[in-house]
């Protein structure tokens, strides 16, 4: 604390000087900090069982495409206009107790061709769509 004496006599006028404060405040917050990250743990010590790859066939109608615009439906060749191809979406997706299409396109494949299958299976029944990788 610093002590001035004013011009006037009798009068002091005491300052304090807040920035060793305002430093010895943030290295405090700053060791809080780091103190309370390392000392998270988890609620119970837990031993998770490890989960095996499995080979799960997709569930539901696979449709896949290929680049020179070929479409199969579970592996059967369809003829790819629009008619044809809602046509056996529609009897397929309504014996599949599933009613997910699982789309296997070709990397190749235009985007606007998928779209338009998607939209032809959703028109013909489908209520979910997942894509097949490797």
């Amino acid at each position: 604390m610093a002590l001035f004496r004013a011009h006037t006599r009798g009068h002091i006028v005491a300052e304090i000087n807040v920035t060793p404060l305002t430093d010895v405040f943030l290295v405090l917050l700053i060791i809080f900090m780091i103190t309370t990250s390392a000392m998270v743990r988890p609620a119970a010590d837990v031993d998770l069982p490890k989960a095996a790859e499995s080979e799960e066939q997709p569930k539901g109608v696979l449709v896949t495409m290929t680049p020179s615009h070929e479409v199969f439906v579970n592996e059967r060749p369809v003829p790819s206009d629009d008619a044809s191809l809602a046509s056996v979406l529609r009897d397929t997706l309504a014996r599949s107790p599933d009613k997910v299409v699982v789309l296997a396109g070709d990397r190749q494949v235009i985007l606007g061709e998928v779209v338009r299958v998607l939209g032809l299976a959703k028109e013909a029944g489908a209520t979910g769509f997942a894509l097949a990788s490797e």
